[in-house]
């Protein structure tokens, strides 16, 4: 198998990802439950992680760093603790129903949709501007679509959102690993990210960059303050109920070491490289419509595609019978799909990861282009 749909899971991870998971069964118990070996081992695992993280991604503190179990729960304890019934909340037009379904639960918020084209920053900064200008509670704003690989102009946004006192929070489920993220420089209060995806960490990890201390979503046993019957004060025990996923840990804490080694500027070059391989080849193949602009300038390694009387869900199929694994379809992201005005047929998404080649890429447009010939 082929595989080219990095943007929803990374599927190979490092041998030290591997690794560190297998070992980690048998080997941690639960940080904060106990003074003997396997707790400790825990403990020490657990604050390499965080201490990793915060290195990378410009937390002043690792206490700061809280673990997850995916970017949709660091997304919901962000948004739970900042918006209220009636608030108001910008929001671009690229974000996930990891975003909008939180929003949806929360009675009368009111909500400001930019609606802005793809791969153009510069017109997502006027209208931010102008929406802020109206007001607002908070504002939100993946760092790059999942459907079309569009980079937002965070750091922009978060300097305008600090200027008027407006919170600001990021999700960086496409972007941690492949683009810097810096909680100073975007000016931050949440970052949400996944660990399955860019930072190569095994599925059921995330983390939750905290730039102040949010209410709990969760709450029960922490291994700490265990007398009183409301949560700790603190981070990150204030937000981490119930047993740790160590063996999880354990791999998020490799996955990071390994996007660390590599840094991040080699990865994005390397998958915009294949990006950019691919477009060349699909543009070949008649009745193809890509989603891009300028060279990809504003894009990461993700590439959206639609073929002309081509069903994408059933192209998708196709193409997993041949090997190739993309996805297909809406991408748990309507909003995006309204905003580009594909949400009558949704696309397909090819995105590689830093273990795809140039000859696998060829493989896969070779194949796309038999399957749409035979049909």
């Amino acid at each position: 198998m082929m595989y080219f749909d990095a943007g929803a899971t990374t599927l190979e991870k490092p041998a030290a990802v591997r690794n560190a998971v297998a070992r980690a069964v048998n080997t941690l118990s639960s940080p904060g439950r106990g003074s003997y070996r396997a707790t400790q081992l825990a403990e020490q695992t657990d604050y390499a992680c965080r201490t990793t993280a915060a290195k990378l991604f410009g937390v002043a503190e690792p206490e700061n760093v809280i673990f997850t179990h995916n970017a949709t729960h660091g997304l919901n304890i962000a948004i739970h603790s900042l918006v209220k019934p009636c608030s108001r909340v910008i929001i671009s037009g690229y974000e996930h129903n990891a975003v909008t379904r939180p929003l949806h639960a929360i009675p009368n918020v009111e909500l400001t949709i930019l609606d802005t084209p793809p791969f153009q920053p510069e017109c997502m900064v006027e209208e931010a501007k102008k929406a802020l200008e109206k007001g607002a509670d908070v504002f939100i704003c993946n760092h790059v679509s999942n459907v079309f690989g569009n980079i937002q102009p965070v750091e922009e946004l978060g300097r305008m959102c600090r200027e008027k006192g407006v919170p600001f929070v990021v999700d960086a489920s496409q972007s941690a690993g492949i683009l810097p993220v810096n909680m100073g420089q975007m000016r931050a209060d949440f970052i949400a990210m996944p660990g399955h995806k860019g930072l190569y960490g095994p599925q059921g990890t995330g983390l939750l960059l905290c730039g102040r201390c949010p209410e709990p979503l969760l709450h029960g046993g922490t291994g700490s303050q265990s007398l009183r019957q409301t949560m700790p004060e603190d981070l990150p025990d204030r937000l981490e109920s119930g047993t740790h996923n160590m063996p999880g840990i354990a791999g998020l804490l490799e996955g990071l070491r390994f996007v660390t080694q590599k840094g991040t500027d080699n990865i994005l070059r390397h998958e915009k490289h294949l990006t950019a391989f691919a477009l060349e080849q699909l543009r070949k193949i008649e009745g193809i419509k890509v989603f891009y602009r300028d060279g990809l300038r504003h894009q990461t390694g993700v590439l959206s595609f639609i073929v002309e009387g081509y069903d994408c869900e059933a192209l998708g199929q196709d193409l997993g019978r041949r090997g190739i694994a993309v996805r297909a379809g809406f991408h748990c992201a309507p909003l995006a799909h309204r905003t580009v005005k594909t949400l009558k047929t949704g696309t397909v998404r090819f995105t590689p990861s830093v273990f795809n080649t140039r000859q696998q890429v060829a493989q896969f447009a070779q194949i796309l282009n038999e399957v749409i010939r035979k049909k």
